[in-house]
């Protein structure tokens, strides 16, 4: 199997994130189709590490993916869930929160559906909204929204403390690709559905947001809970990548089904 080299897109905690420095299309030199048949294969495998995970009963994983907008984070959830047993994993997406929401603190709505035993968790956008619309928008003072930081850091440690794994994925395109994803919705029926005149708005805050995210994955790529700034120009090269992280970080768990109790008694009738 082709070895992907994770630590090219692993944001190093105290590391400066300028986004123009990181890629948007690598593909590791690997074609479309020699992709896809590694992520199928890794697909298999992850399918028998989460029934373990969900038998074992143990450990805890969150998934958290942050984008620009088409920056596929629905389609990865799909593509890295596809063989997935149902039972014991979740997909949470956070829209705009709702006024009882906003009667709370920002992270009271993220709390409850962080994964329990046994679970894996996607977060379909996160608590990073709060760090990044909130300020793009001036949705509350910058004094408010910059504490956050330090409040999403002991957020994350909290859960890694109390065994939860975390993985952030931050989906890397670049303006040209948001283009002509932008752009396919508009003109092919199967997806003229997933199109919002919103997003053409946002886009005129394309530099706004780059500026955002950078800061975001700078104070909060922690020790236990780093960014991966994951190239996704290509979807296919974005899968193998996130598919192979994922399966990497399970196959450090020791993940195995516990032993049965004492079956010597039990009769069939």
């Amino acid at each position: 199997m082709a070895e992907i080299d994770l630590d090219k897109y692993l944001i190093q905690p105290g590391t400066h994130v300028d986004l123009s420095d990181l890629p948007t299309d690598d593909d590791a030199g690997l074609t479309k189709t020699d992709s896809l048949a590694l992520v199928a294969g890794l697909q298999a495998k992850l399918a028998d590490q989460q029934r373990r995970l969900y038998a074992q009963h143990t450990h805890r994983i969150l998934i958290v993916m942050q984008a620009m907008d088409t920056g596929g984070k629905d389609g990865l959830a799909k593509s890295l869930l596809r063989d997935v047993n149902p039972q014991g994993v979740r997909v949470a997406s956070f829209k705009a929160p709702t006024p009882e929401e906003l009667s709370h603190d920002f992270l009271w709505r993220i709390h409850e559906p962080v994964p329990s035993d046994g679970e894996l968790v996607v977060f379909n956008r996160s608590h990073y909204e709060d760090v990044l619309v909130v300020r793009v928008h001036d949705l509350v003072p910058e004094k408010v929204w910059r504490r956050r930081y330090h409040h999403i850091r002991q957020f994350e440690r909290l859960l890694a403390d109390e065994g939860t794994t975390i993985i952030k994925l931050f989906l890397h395109i670049s303006k040209a690709e948001q283009k002509r994803r932008l752009e396919s919705r508009l003109t092919d029926p199967t997806k003229r559905w997933k199109f919002a005149p919103d997003d053409v708005a946002e886009r005129k805050y394309w530099d706004d947001y780059q500026d955002a995210y950078a800061e975001a994955l700078s104070e909060t790529s922690i020790d236990v809970a780093p960014w991966y700034a994951v190239p996704a120009d290509h979807k296919w090269y974005r899968d193998l990548v996130v598919t192979t992280l994922v399966t990497d970080v399970l196959d450090g768990l020791d993940l195995a089904f516990p032993d049965p109790p004492d079956l010597s008694n039990i009769t069939i009738d």
